[in-house]
């Protein structure tokens, strides 16, 4: 699943937290998080980061998924592992 972002570039994090949260995706930003997203609770941070590990084949330290506050650090965290190209 490849959703277009206001860039027009494929942004596959945005699929991903479109699925996994179940909203739409141009409403989903590098500023989305748990504070302005109700979907984003507890239990959806596992399936997001199962899901994001598994689309990107990496695996976060507890560590690192406390830090995953917004969908700007998502993507920064995944370019540090070499997953994600600016």
């Amino acid at each position: 699943m490849v959703v277009q972002m206001g860039t027009g570039m494929p942004d596959r994090v945005a699929a991903i937290f479109s699925s996994v949260l179940k909203i739409p995706p141009e409403t989903i930003t590098d500023e989305t998080s748990p504070d302005n997203t109700s979907q984003w609770d507890s239990l959806a941070v596992i399936d997001l980061v199962l899901a994001i590990e598994d689309e990107f084949q990496v695996k976060f330290t507890t560590k690192e998924i406390v830090a995953m506050r917004n969908v700007s650090l998502v993507k920064k965290m995944l370019r540090s592992k070499g997953a994600l190209h600016a």
